[in-house]
């Protein structure tokens, strides 16, 4: 802890004084075309496509969820298993059933 509050102490003292506030213009125009991105997330891997004709708002936007992607494991580990077992076995999968309906 005392460690920490060093290293904070440190970066306190190394910013330079002067004007912190960002100019962000209220919309953003995204340029026309489509475009794919993905990052780490914490039960996988989360996507974005986005196609976007130069307006304000996308064309269209898709959100790849992990959790509907892990969805489809269950299908190969269900088979010669109990009812009783399914509980376990979704639980180990770890979803987030809000993510899933998207």
């Amino acid at each position: 802890m005392r460690e920490s509050l060093k290293i904070i102490d440190q970066v306190l003292n190394a910013i330079l004084p002067g004007e912190t506030m960002g100019k962000v213009p209220k919309t953003f125009r995204v340029p026309p075309g489509e475009g794919y991105g993905h990052l780490e997330a914490p039960r996988g891997d989360l996507g974005f496509y986005i196609v976007s004709d130069g307006s304000p708002s996308p064309y269209r936007m898709h959100i790849r969820a992990p959790s509907f992607i892990n969805l489809q494991v269950l299908q190969v580990l269900l088979k010669g298993w109990k009812v009783s077992d399914v509980i376990a076995i979704l639980g180990s999968v770890d979803i987030v059933l809000g993510e899933v309906d998207r």
